[in-house]
């Protein structure tokens, strides 16, 4: 695999090669975000190390728009870090962290999951182009539909059984959407199905599978995800929604407020179901309603 790696610090840069110089990869050293285009844009390379401290990325922006280089091709973007991120300047638009120190072997499985999941994007991607959009889309969100997503998510699992990578469900719930439409109407309702829609979209990966899975409730699935990292791809959504300014006429922007279950699963067995992942995330969804909403609740499976 041609790995991009963006590192102007000779002595971290020599770490990197050391820890995955070889047969099975190469790796073209950059100095620059833009140097990254061109490998981006033919597809020659869709995988970037980074360094998130001392490189341009955040001056660029890069990141946001390596995505649209190249729409047909997944990039997956590794950051390192001097240091855990502060929620509040987390980046948008990479794949994983790593925290400097590292050891080889911490970089060498985040290298190797990343491969994987690459694999598997493209193999969603290719399964995606073969669906009929009208039969299996929502018209109101562009998601899939129920049928449509238990087809797509149980070849996701599958996929991430034989590749032995984690995986989470996350079921997503707007808390007080009976009260909205109540109060203000269908129309304004479907606006706020369509932000809340648009925000899980850019707040996860190009290549999760999202489906709408009834009225206001949506449930992705995150391939290569477990635990705490899932609990972040929620927290982005539901922070995502609470920024949204959503008018109504002669009232005060609508306060949306959205419950999220998480259902990770480390090690996939032969018998692990798709259904009961689900439904596993729906109930942690409904803990979290029960605990005054707004919240998320995680469940290991």
């Amino acid at each position: 695999m041609k790995i991009l790696v963006l590192e102007n610090n000779p002595k971290e840069l020599a770490l990197i090669e050391h820890a995955l110089g070889g047969k099975r990869n190469v790796l073209i050293p950059i100095t620059s975000a833009e140097q990254a285009s061109p490998y981006i844009q033919s597809g020659e390379s869709r995988f970037l190390i980074a360094n998130w401290d001392t490189s341009d990325l955040r001056s660029s922006r890069f990141m946001t728009r390596a995505r649209a280089m190249n729409p047909a091709e997944t990039i997956y973007i590794l950051l390192t870090t001097a240091k855990n991120l502060d929620e509040g300047i987390e980046p948008s638009g990479m794949d994983d962290i790593i925290e400097r120190p590292f050891k080889a072997a911490d970089l060498k499985n985040r290298v190797a999951m990343a491969e994987r999941i690459i694999s598997l994007a493209g193999s969603l991607a290719v399964a995606k182009d073969q669906l009929d959009n009208q039969a299996v889309f929502d018209t109101l969100t562009n998601f899939m539909g129920r049928k449509a997503f238990l087809r797509q998510s149980a070849g996701e699992l599958e996929r991430s059984r034989r590749a032995s990578l984690p995986i989470s469900f996350v079921a997503l719930d707007i808390d007080n959407f009976k009260l909205i439409n109540d109060t203000f109407g269908i129309p304004t309702g479907d606006e706020v199905l369509q932000v809340l829609s648009q925000t899980i979209r850019e707040k996860s990966r190009p290549y999760d599978c999202i489906g709408r899975w009834a009225g206001d409730e949506f449930v992705l699935v995150l391939a290569g995800v477990i635990g705490a990292d899932a609990e972040k791809v929620a927290e982005r959504i539901i922070a995502g929604v609470r920024g949204t300014r959503i008018e109504v006429p002669n009232e005060p922007p609508l306060n949306v407020k959205i419950s999220a279950g998480i259902a990770s699963v480390a090690r996939i067995s032969t018998s692990t179901e798709v259904e009961t992942l689900i439904q596993q995330s729906r109930q942690a969804m409904s803990r979290a309603k029960e605990a005054g909403g707004n919240q998320i609740f995680l469940v290991y499976i």
